[in-house]
């Protein structure tokens, strides 16, 4: 997730500006402070319907503020109850600020509900996380049983299939994530993924170059699949 930070412009020479520094510093310091204060003041009030409420918690969670939203879940649980949803977004945000228990409790709470795929895919987030492909695939595979459409969760369940070693058993669930949501990186990187542990590295590189990927990301793949290669080695030895 990028924040984008606004970085104050500095006059290159000090001693040429320095009438408009000193006049127009206070008045930049106030201004970022009072837009600081708005924005901290939008984040502590709390929406007037449970739909805002909830969107705003979403936001909060979109920006990475994890720990804002847990207060404002417990706040809203105290005003409107708990739900499903809200169950779901404290998992989420425990499984961020590294509550890892807490959080597959909570997941594990939303079976039987029409959330229990998320549950499930929060659940295999949490193997995968600790190592656990083969667990984590499992969950995956199961979530995504339960919503057939969702193509972070297939996306995810061709990944830790890949870091099992399964290049072959990745490849469906992969592509039909790719197809489901084609504007999705993540779901584009484990694609280059794949393409990289099945030797079309031409293709693979294609895809990166088309996806502009940064070389930080590029290289980040690269490494993954050198693991995927390990792990399919081991696979066949086991065998």
């Amino acid at each position: 997730m990028i924040r984008l930070l606004a970085v104050p412009l500095i006059c290159a020479t000090l001693a040429a500006c320095a009438t408009k520094q000193e006049n127009g510093y206070g008045v930049g310091i106030q201004a970022e402070r009072q837009a600081a204060l708005a924005q901290a003041q939008q984040k502590d009030a709390a929406p007037d319907t449970p739909g805002m409420y909830l969107a705003l918690i979403d936001r909060m969670q979109a920006q990475g503020l994890w720990f804002a939203s847990l207060a404002h879940i417990d706040a809203y649980e105290q005003q409107y109850g708990e739900s499903p949803d809200t169950i779901l977004l404290r998992a989420d945000a425990l499984r961020q600020t590294g509550q890892r228990d807490a959080s597959a409790a909570a997941y594990a709470r939303l079976a039987g509900t029409p959330l229990a795929a998320r549950g499930l895919r929060g659940l295999g987030l949490l193997a995968g996380e600790a190592g656990d492909f083969a667990g984590a695939a499992q969950r995956f595979e199961a979530a995504s049983k339960r919503a057939p459409t969702d193509a972070l969760m297939l996306s995810d369940l061709g990944y830790a299939r890949l870091r099992l070693g399964d290049v072959a058993g990745a490849r469906v669930p992969l592509m039909k994530a790719a197809e489901l949501a084609p504007d999705n990186p993540k779901i584009m990187s484990n694609v280059a993924l794949f393409l990289l542990a099945s030797g079309q590295a031409a293709n693979a590189q294609g895809l990166m170059t088309q996806q502009k990927f940064a070389a930080d990301v590029q290289q980040a793949i690269r490494g993954d699949a050198k693991r995927v290669a390990d792990a399919a080695r081991a696979s066949v030895a086991s065998r």
